[in-house]
């Protein structure tokens, strides 16, 4: 199939789909400005000089790909920078990349990314939680990997999905060392010689947390160096469109042998929970207008003081008066105060806290 179709003049990204070519190319004939992300997992070119044998004498299966091989530093950035000149001109206006590498290659990437005008949000590492050991004994063990997450320019909106990384977290503020297993056992896939398919195939839990944290169902995620086609399964799975390019013809087969075994997440499971920002605005008046608080009726605050409801949603006390924020903050002496969590109702003898309504109100929003 071609890179892309034309409909009424109009180009149409080949969505869920794997690209054969070099990613330069196939990058520079897509639609511009037409993706929400960018994951980019591009060659090491780790220098390596000669083999690399454990103590035992055997032969370390290590990243050794014509693909990974450049003749200079200098090659290598002139490739970095035009992939990544190709990639930014694909992102819409708050669209995002991140990029992996170690550190034979992370700084020059990292470089070359500002050079591109794109905006660093955060670097990540990926710990390792089971490196390959340094057989040699003459460096520290390689136990980690370098992630740099960027806007495509500064002030841009990107998406970022604050409160479900913090509940895959643990209700933790998600931190920027994630701790995390490289891919083995069954999820190392493997060629008919039983040997891996593929040297540098990531974790799909890495990848989990990257879709999760940075884009939304239904958003349109390129991988230009595709592989075995982690990111595609992983964003088949949280249903998100993917857009795969690989030049090898191997790794292209395993990966659609793989994604044909994917099944999407049912749409009520992708849902995740929403950052306060990302809720719908309810105006405390909306409560009273809807008679779930009537003019009059009073409030307490944690101390047991009163204020009433008036009927433009402002509150009245003995020697205050103006919104729920601002009638709490001067009861409380303070600069602030959230009157959603500060102020209370009665009902049935019980005292419930006004935010309950505006939930309430919430819910029905969104449904």
């Amino acid at each position: 199939m071609t890179m892309t179709q034309k409909a009424r003049g109009v180009a149409i990204l080949p969505l869920d789909q794997i690209l054969a070519g070099d990613c330069i190319e196939v990058m520079t004939a897509l639609p511009e400005a037409s993706v929400d992300l960018i994951f980019a997992d591009p060659p090491y070119n780790l220098q390596l000089k000669g083999e690399l044998h454990r103590p035992d004498n055997s032969r370390v299966d290590a990243v050794d790909d014509a693909w990974d091989q450049f003749s200079s530093f200098k090659a290598y950035d002139q490739f970095t920078h035009a992939w990544l000149a190709a990639a930014r001109r694909l992102l819409k206006p708050d669209g995002a990349i991140w990029v992996i590498g170690s550190y034979h290659n992370i700084y020059r990437v990292g470089s070359a990314l500002q050079d591109q005008g794109y905006w660093i949000l955060n670097d990540v590492i990926w710990r390792k939680s089971n490196p390959m050991p340094n057989f040699r004994g003459k460096r520290l063990t390689n136990a980690h990997e370098t992630m740099i997450w960027a806007s495509k320019a500064e002030g841009a909106k990107y998406t970022f999905n604050y409160e479900a990384l913090k509940e895959l977290n643990e209700g933790l503020q998600m931190r920027s060392d994630w701790v995390l297993p490289i891919c083995s056992g069954h999820e190392r896939l493997k060629d008919s010689q039983g040997e891996k398919a593929h040297p540098t195939q990531k974790p799909e839990a890495l990848l989990h947390r990257v879709l999760v944290g940075s884009t939304n169902p239904g958003d349109i995620v390129l991988d230009p160096f595709f592989g075995t086609g982690t990111t595609g399964a992983v964003a088949k799975m949280l249903g998100r469109r993917y857009i795969g390019i690989e030049r090898d013809a191997g790794y292209r087969n395993v990966a659609e042998k793989r994604l044909q075994q994917v099944r999407r997440i049912d749409a009520e499971a992708l849902k995740t929970t929403l950052s306060k920002r990302a809720q719908p605005r309810v105006a405390f008046g909306q409560l009273v207008e809807r008679g779930l608080l009537r003019p009059g009726e009073v409030l307490v605050n944690p101390r047991g003081m009163a204020a009433k409801v008036r009927v433009d949603g402002s509150l009245v006390s003995a020697e205050h008066r103006g919104s729920i924020h601002q009638v709490g903050a001067a009861m409380e002496n303070a600069p602030s105060c959230n009157g959603w969590t500060y102020w209370q109702f009665k009902r049935d003898g019980q005292l419930i806290p006004i935010d309950v309504l505006r939930q309430q109100i919430r819910a029905e929003m969104h449904d």
